[in-house]
């Protein structure tokens, strides 16, 4: 998988791809059972906001928690409604194998969700939908290596392979393009108002920008929080300094406990993450228990009966 890129002489870090998206959500209890047992996707972690340690902080994706599989939430019961426009990311995709678009159609249609009717776009089937908070999502059909997203519920010949990518509602096209440029994606389409950028990675690789007019967004409950990326064979160290050299004011290295990462806003307005993949989510539970029971970093462990009092406790739904 490449992950440097030479110019001007020296070696440039590249992203393969999409670490994980996080979003913004509601009732955390109604957050789990649509990603768990509508969507069917794998509970990864339930643990805490590292930020604001009376939220949660949820995990979903494959068993095993990959890079590249992971969305997220922050759910706060008592938040206010988002508002999705610019600048903030527009919508999450996942990839899912050719001819299974009209399977997700009807699973989804059945199970009363918002759900439109398959179109084309980019030689690619899309299935657009939203959650119970109004996050837009979407499942388009690609080829990708990544493992298989959806529990036993999901047919395999249909199951979601991880992301495909996410569009993205700029205050300024030019400087996110720039900014996707300085991660390693380059132009590779265009149609209509949309504009595909991909990273040199096999899975989780495209970014879409859309050059319309939009309102400015609200952050709140249905609405994207910011989209982290793969560090790839560079150190957050390098990338810091990569970002810095292109005038975009990283933060210091954060502590995860899962991983490590640093943010930017890039000249665009939306927020983005690099992130590192180790140690990965096995390092303080068992995969077969993963979302079972609140896990917390070493730091919060004192507080914990306190963090528990304060959050809503959430039962784990099973496929069917």
């Amino acid at each position: 998988m490449v992950s440097w890129s030479e110019g001007a002489g020296q070696m440039t870090p590249t992203t393969p791809g999409l670490h994980h998206v996080s979003a913004i959500a509601g009732d955390p209890q109604e957050n789990v059972d649509f990603y768990v047992e509508t969507l069917g996707l794998h509970p990864v972690k339930r643990t805490v906001n590292f930020d604001e340690k009376f939220m949660y902080h949820l995990y979903y994706g494959d068993a095993a928690g990959t890079p590249g599989t992971l969305l997220t939430f922050f759910p706060f019961e008592r938040g206010q409604v988002g508002r999705v426009g610019k600048p903030q990311p527009q919508t999450t995709a996942f990839a899912i194998p050719a001819g299974s678009a009209e399977y997700w159609h009807e699973r989804l249609e059945s199970r009363g969700v918002d759900v439109d009717s398959p179109t084309e776009r980019f030689d690619e089937t899309v299935v657009a939908f939203r959650d119970h908070d109004g996050n837009s999502l979407e499942l388009v059909t690609a080829d990708s290596p990544l493992p298989r997203t959806t529990d036993e519920s999901v047919p395999t010949e249909h199951a979601i392979r991880g992301f495909h990518g996410v569009t993205l509602l700029s205050a300024s096209v030019y400087h996110t393009a720039s900014a996707l440029e300085v991660l390693g994606y380059e132009l590779v389409d265009q149609e209509g108002d949309r504009v595909r950028y991909r990273a040199p990675g096999d899975a989780a690789a495209v970014v879409d920008l859309l050059d319309v007019d939009a309102e400015y967004g609200k952050e709140g409950a249905g609405t994207v929080h910011h989209v982290a990326f793969r560090r790839g064979d560079a150190s957050l160290a390098e990338w810091r300094d990569r970002l810095d050299d292109a005038g975009m004011e990283p933060t210091r290295i954060k502590d995860r406990f899962y991983f490590e990462s640093v943010y930017v806003r890039e000249p665009g307005g939306i927020l983005f993450e690099i992130a590192s993949d180790e140690p990965g989510f096995a390092v303080d539970e068992d995969p077969a228990e993963f979302g079972a029971s609140l896990r917390l970093p070493p730091w919060f462990e004192e507080d914990r009966e306190m963090i528990e009092g304060q959050l809503p406790p959430i039962d784990l739904p099973r496929a069917e």
